[in-house]
């Protein structure tokens, strides 16, 4: 396959990409990150939430993920700003897993998956610095997209 890097020009520099052309559709992006938190965190977990000096670590990366994907545009330099319509946060455990299931719709010439992304990638980045006082043995894992429609292509990840 070759196919053509979708933010540079023929010379190969840097470039936003040009959407005025395409048409408004609905968008709608779901990404996932896991954060392995290990057996001392995990002993640590009551009713699905884990209690800390600075507050609640789910409830504060949910708020963390939701504010980063509004936030997407000024963090990645060629990333179109977008008036989201939506973006929720799950957090879930699994095992020594803290699962994070991110979606972002948005009604635009331009898809939402950067947003989603960001807001799994952010939720992990919190669930770290608010667990990191108990353990530096956390691993953030498996930030990936899940699906994205609404495009010029569909996207869905298929399950290992």
């Amino acid at each position: 396959m070759n196919r053509k890097l979708t933010h540079t020009d023929a010379a190969g520099n840097p470039m936003m990409v040009d959407v005025s052309e395409k048409k408004s559709s609905l968008r709608v992006a779901h990404a996932q990150a896991r954060v392995w938190l290990g057996p001392i965190i995990v002993a640590k977990l009551k009713k699905d939430e884990i209690a800390t000096k600075k507050g609640p670590v789910f409830h504060t990366a949910v708020i963390a993920g939701i504010m980063a994907a509004k936030k997407t545009s000024d963090l990645i330099p060629l990333c179109h700003p977008v008036g989201l319509d939506d973006c929720t946060i799950d957090i879930s455990v699994a095992g020594a897993y803290a699962v994070i299931k991110s979606s972002a719709s948005v009604t635009a010439r331009t898809g939402v998956e950067m947003e989603a992304l960001t807001a799994a990638t952010v939720a992990a980045l919190t669930i770290y610095d608010m667990c990191k006082a108990m353990s530096h043995d956390i691993r953030i894992e498996e930030i990936q997209l899940m699906s994205k429609t609404g495009g010029k292509k569909d996207f869905i990840r298929r399950q290992r």
